[in-house]
């Protein structure tokens, strides 16, 4: 007996070309369900009859806003049939990019893949290393007048034309090989193909060095985020790491910004580093200048000395960036400065002994300097005592306070003598507010030093510990004035208002800033070009604001709307109306955490029974969980592991419902 197959029904199948043109229709193949996706797209090439490379063009499936990817997959595997509206298109198109520096680059991105593989894409042309760190957020829409549109026409450099000499990165069971990070070749500091002409070196020495100071008009016209509602909308605008640009409604020629995401900056090394050192440098001081973080009048004029320094040097003859063997991540960075400092004795944990003025509240209130007494205080492991005197110490301490998990923030002024250590430890009912005063800069710096490293659960036996105290002595140093030294009080080539936030615009005249930051600027003259940059990462690094990203979110059960801080180690709970630290929740305690797509709601629980719930305001649940999995994958990068990224982990831990 002969078994004939019945046939299978053949229908049409419409699919735009995107080489024929917007005007051209939809071309019509027939096609059947079996008929794989690389079958269909060799079926349009050929009636195109176009002779060209197609290897990079792809089918979009506009009404499921889908990729179809998988060529072996079949029309019935992928549920298309007649109504589907399909269009074959690149996959890489031409985007426009803003880069923490200001430049905006023309380049090919890819728009079929996750944004975190096309942020590989980028940071691998660019040379910048660890682009886990980075991302993509859509720019504020600014309205601007006619007058502006005309007078501002925004300048973009053209790498379309650009392609890496080196090998492309494989995905090996899932776990993305990105070793030759470190292997670019070469060519008088820059990458081979950035050396190919004159113009695209011209592009590389503007990612790699700092730009010339900003224009006062130019920083007075941005917007500055003057709440953290602003700072949380900020946070909005988070592309989603786990879908495609063209998912995500981004098309060809739009504009997107560069930005670093996460605040942990892993195997920081000058060497290799050039372009994310000085993008993470521009991404900082913009920062200060916006006012996005808050930094006291002291260490304003700080950060306008190191940009005028760093400004000075960059145009002078271009220094080699020099590596230190040691550099881990941005704390053994700065180990490695070379700043001269007066010899300092080695240091015990029995020198942690001092009268310290001590105030203390159980509550987030307005800080009156009346409440301050004076106790005895003591070191013990990660945790402080303190009594009512030094004999006193032999007895049981009136309180005893572990610092592990608490945040620590300065509050000094060198001019003022004042040297204050604040506070902020974890407690069953919300937050303990503790303010430390100290006598002077040494004890200041030994007892800053030792609360840092308690708070990360590290006791004075520490070896970092040493070097914690001559990092906090260097910086006191450079806020400290020198009226002896013969400096020139003027300057004709500093433009004052171009260093600093429009509130000091307001506050002082450029006369009487001038000397103020050339005075400041004398502590860190002698300083070579990359210790600059690491110092002004330092101190950026210390401010009580730093690496916090806002979201506003309504927690069940409440009634009103609250601020919650996500950052590279904890969560805040923040009162939006003043602004005051309720609670905090350390990762190391998370045991679980879920999203509820429907209702759009979070839920975490941490040890010792504590549950919390919230939903999002501002933001929507997506971009928040990811910031948090984010965060709990770079705690999982190590030394050995710097060249190898585990994608796949990655997603499992920010893609939620949508991993790959």
């Amino acid at each position: 007996l002969t078994h004939r197959m019945r046939p299978m029904a053949a229908w049409d199948l419409s699919v735009t070309v995107e080489e024929l043109g917007p005007e051209a229709p939809p071309l019509k193949v027939s096609v059947t369900s079996d008929l794989h996706i690389g079958g269909v797209i060799l079926k349009i090439v050929e009636k195109t009859q176009i002779k060209k490379d197609w290897s990079d063009h792809a089918l979009w499936w506009e009404q499921k806003q889908q990729w179809l990817l998988r060529p072996s997959w079949t029309l019935e595997k992928y549920e298309i049939h007649a109504d589907a509206r399909l269009s074959l298109t690149r996959q890489h198109k031409p985007l426009r990019l803003g880069l923490p520096n200001g430049t905006t680059l023309r380049l090919q991105a890819c728009f079929s893949r996750p944004v975190f593989q096309t942020v590989m894409g980028v940071c691998h042309l660019l040379n910048l290393r660890h682009p886990e760190e980075l991302s993509l957020l859509r720019p504020m829409e600014v309205k601007k007048k006619k007058k502006d549109k005309e007078a501002e026409e925004e300048v973009v450099y053209d790498l379309t034309g650009l392609r890496t000499s080196s090998g492309r990165s494989s995905r090996i069971g899932g776990t993305l090989q990105i070793s030759k990070w470190l292997t670019h070749t070469l060519s008088n500091g820059m990458p081979m193909h950035f050396a190919d002409s004159l113009q695209t070196e011209a592009v590389y020495k503007m990612l790699s060095v700092s730009l010339p100071a900003p224009a006062p008009e130019t920083i007075t016209k941005m917007p500055r985020p003057t709440s953290l509602m602003d700072k949380a909308q900020v946070h909005s605008r988070w592309l989603d790491s786990s879908r495609s640009l063209l998912q995500q409604g981004v098309q060809e020629h739009d504009r997107l910004l560069l930005r670093f995401k996460y605040y942990c900056f892993h195997d920081l090394d000058p060497k290799y580093d050039a372009v994310r050192l000085t993008q993470l440098y521009e991404q900082a001081r913009w920062a200060i200048l916006l006012e996005d973080v808050d930094c006291t009048e002291e260490e304003m004029m700080l950060f306008a000395a190191l940009q005028y320094h760093i400004g000075k040097v960059s145009l002078s003859e271009p220094q080699p960036m020099t590596s230190c063997p040691a550099m881990d991540d941005l704390d053994s960075a700065l180990q490695c400065l070379e700043v001269k400092m007066e010899a300092e004795e080695s240091i015990t944990a029995d020198m942690l002994y001092f009268v310290l003025s001590h105030f203390l509240r159980p509550r987030p209130k307005r800080l009156t300097l009346k409440g301050y007494k004076q106790f005895w205080f003591a070191f013990n492991n990660t945790s402080i005592s303190y009594y009512k005197s030094k004999e006193e110490s032999l007895k049981e301490p009136i309180q005893q306070m572990n610092l592990k998990g608490c945040e620590v923030a300065p509050d000094v002024s060198v001019a003022g003598q004042k040297f204050c250590i604040r506070l902020l430890i974890p407690g069953a009912e919300g937050m303990n507010e503790v303010y430390l005063r100290c006598e002077n800069e040494l004890q200041y710096s030994r007892w800053m030093a030792a609360c840092r490293l308690a708070s990360k659960g590290k006791t004075l036996a520490d070896s970092s510990f040493s070097s914690e105290v001559q990092n906090i002595q260097s910086f006191l140093a450079m806020q400290r004035t020198n009226p002896g030294a013969n400096t020139a009080q003027t300057d004709d080539s500093i433009n004052t208002y171009s260093l600093v936030s429009p509130r000091y615009h307001k506050k002082y005249k450029a006369k009487q800033l001038t000397p103020r930051i050339l005075e400041a600027y004398q502590n860190v003259a002698q300083l070579p070009l990359t210790d600059a940059l690491l110092r002004f990462l330092q101190i950026w690094q210390g401010l009580p604001d730093f690496g916090v990203s806002y979201f506003v979110v309504r927690f069940k059960g409440g009634r009103k709307d609250e601020v919650l801080g996500v950052t590279n180690n904890r969560l805040i709970r923040i009162d939006l109306s003043i602004g005051d630290v309720v609670k905090t929740w350390r990762y190391n305690t998370m045991r679980q955490w879920n999203v509820n797509w429907d209702i759009q709601q979070m839920a975490i629980e941490f040890n010792g029974n504590v549950n919390i719930a919230f939903s999002c305001v501002t933001a929507t649940c997506k971009i928040v969980h990811e910031y948090i999995g984010g965060y709990i994958f770079m705690a999982t990068r190590t030394k050995e592991q710097a060249v190898v990224l585990n994608q796949e982990l990655f997603f499992k831990l920010t893609g939620g419902h949508e991993a790959i």
